[in-house]
């Protein structure tokens, strides 16, 4: 493959699908500088690897599966394990509203992205693939390299683990008053 058409791949790969990526792997690292940082050797590897992509699904699917092994690395990594992770909320795109409706939305997403962080990795990974990235469960299992059935059994423990959090969080809320 030529340089100037391995190029051109990567730039509209990096245009059609850095915010996403960039969003994912925020989601499951919780540190902006260091998604971008994943979400870049992303790209390096894509761009590195591209003779190698075989095409047995879309490069959506596949950018998003070398992010998720990226953040499971990260997570694996001494920096990791030798910095405290900080607790920041997940942006996404502001649309025009009033300041009140802005900060009954923020409060919202601060409280979901809350319940999320609770949940353990493999849980928060595919209900945010489902719900956020608005991927299908087989696409997710093409992701994390397991069956549609671990997917499907994921969400659904997922969804579990998180009711039962706001179910804890609205019975202390009440013992508090």
């Amino acid at each position: 493959m030529e340089k100037q058409e391995r190029d051109k791949l990567l730039t509209n790969a990096m245009d059609a699908y850095g915010h996403y990526l960039t969003r994912l792997a925020y989601a499951l690292v919780k540190d902006k500088e260091k998604a971008e940082d994943i979400v870049q050797e992303v790209f390096i590897r894509y761009y590195l690897h591209l003779d190698q992509f075989e095409g047995r699904s879309s490069v959506k699917t596949y950018l998003y599966r070398i992010t998720v092994n990226e953040c499971r690395n990260y997570f694996k990594s001494w920096a990791f394990r030798k910095i405290e992770v900080s607790k920041i909320v997940s942006t996404f795109l502001i649309e025009k509203e009033t300041p009140e409706e802005a900060y009954l939305k923020q409060e919202d997403k601060s409280y979901i992205a809350a319940l999320l962080n609770k949940l353990p990795t493999k849980y928060k990974e595919v209900i945010w693939l489902y719900y956020y990235a608005e991927l299908s469960v087989k696409e997710i299992s093409d992701i994390l390299n397991c069956s549609s059935n671990t997917v499907k059994t994921r969400l659904a423990r997922g969804r579990k683990k998180a009711q039962l959090t706001i179910s804890e969080e609205e019975t202390d809320h009440v013992k508090k008053r």
